[in-house]
């Protein structure tokens, strides 16, 4: 497990895998990608038990990117984890790469397919079950989209979870509020979000999702309640760590031009010498 700083250097080298992925390979959901970065970071560096040498260990905790579209981050992060090699980010959206423009569990360290959104909460709350009746210590962790939202499968899972008292299940939500279309606000508002997931039986906190250490620290105190989920709101910058991207709802799925490039690379080596 990495300390704060170390885990805020890898945010940042992650966010140039990133960039370098989506430019490289001339499309990619880059806005997204760059906003759920620290949670990815948090989970996989600081939180989450797991064995890139041995990806099937039964006793892993298990991830599902419910927010499928926003792929290029969980792949650096199992590249650089070692799950397979960094060189193979270079063959991103490439024809024939196992690495598409979705996750795939063809790729050791993903559990299962996503990208229809809506989906990844349902096949985590029959994961998490399964844990219980094994009477396994693992627990199951699932990021959406709050424009995924609107998905009605997404309530369906959210009232099983409560049912079944599965408090070894966390939810994250990358709160960035914005969609390929604008804000969640005008396309579909799911406001007041904290108590709509209360009334559903879920135990709800509220963080800066793009403060690591503070996601770390959430993570950690999970479950908040004996025998209810939890779900985590984590307030998220859409583009985040590379100014002319932050908050700019055409960076959804955006491929930088040379000079956007050149921008987006050097601010993030500044971050990078920052905390050096």
């Amino acid at each position: 497990m990495l300390n704060i700083v170390e885990l805020k250097r890898k945010a940042t080298e992650i966010r140039m895998s990133v960039i370098d992925m989506v430019y490289e390979a001339g499309t990619g959901h880059t806005g997204s990608s760059l906003s759920n970065t620290d949670i990815l970071t948090a989970l996989f560096y600081g939180v989450m038990k797991v064995d890139p040498t041995n990806p099937t260990w039964e006793d892993r905790d298990r991830y599902i990117q419910s927010k499928g579209h926003a792929v290029e981050s969980y792949w650096a992060v199992l590249a650089d984890m070692g799950f397979f090699p960094k060189e193979e980010l270079k063959t991103f959206s490439k024809f024939n790469s196992r690495l598409i423009g979705h996750p795939n569990n063809k790729v050791p360290g993903v559990e299962m397919n996503t990208g229809a959104l809506g989906h990844g909460l349902s096949i985590s709350v029959g994961m998490a079950l399964a844990a219980k009746l094994d009477k396994k210590p693992y627990r199951v962790y699932t990021l959406m989209g709050d424009g995924e939202l609107a998905e009605g499968s997404v309530w369906e899972a959210a009232m099983s979870a409560a049912h079944y008292q599965l408090d070894n299940l966390v939810g994250i939500i990358d709160r960035n509020r914005l969609q390929i279309t604008g804000s969640t606000d005008d396309v579909m508002s799911n406001e007041p979000l904290d108590k709509k997931w209360q009334s559903f039986g879920w135990e709800v906190v509220e963080v800066d999702g793009n403060d690591v250490a503070e996601l770390v620290r959430v993570f950690k105190e999970a479950p908040i309640a004996t025998g209810k989920p939890t779900m985590i709101l984590a307030n998220t910058i859409k583009g985040k760590g590379i100014s002319l991207a932050e908050n700019v709802a055409s960076w959804h799925h955006h491929v930088p031009t040379k000079e956007e490039y050149i921008l987006a690379m050097t601010e993030l080596s500044k971050q990078l010498e920052v905390l050096a």
